[in-house]
């Protein structure tokens, strides 16, 4: 396990992740960041790191460790976790949600319906 620092890693910092991952050889690595952070890293570290799969797991191993308080089983059910996150921490997630949710949401109307040329461009 390990835990970047909030910042771009520096040259000795890639040098030691890729020989740590080297070393270990995995074929999945789980990354644990908050959005877009995890995607990024994931985007850059994928072809630098000699993996099969990185997942982007966001607050996963938060909840599994009793970090944070995940919504109750009927809003999980019913699809409304993040509502649930939203009301937890509101300054943090308000900005991620409203340009985030509604652009996924018009992706999948965009495919069902068959339309294809949606912009990806975000």
């Amino acid at each position: 396990m390990d835990q970047p620092p909030f910042r771009p890693l520096n040259m000795a910092e890639q040098a030691a992740l890729q020989e740590t991952i080297r070393v270990a050889r995995p074929d999945v690595v789980w990354i644990g960041l908050s959005t877009p952070k995890q995607e990024r890293f994931m985007a850059e570290y994928l072809p630098k790191l000699d993996v099969t799969l990185m997942f982007g797991v966001g607050a996963a191993f938060d909840f599994l460790a009793g970090k944070v308080r995940q919504a109750p089983r009927w809003m999980q059910r019913s699809g409304l976790e993040w509502l649930f996150r939203l009301c937890s921490e509101p300054r943090r997630l308000w900005k991620r949600y409203l340009k985030n949710n509604p652009l996924f949401v018009a992706r999948i109307f965009c495919q069902f319906s068959g339309l294809k040329k949606f912009p990806m461009n975000d």
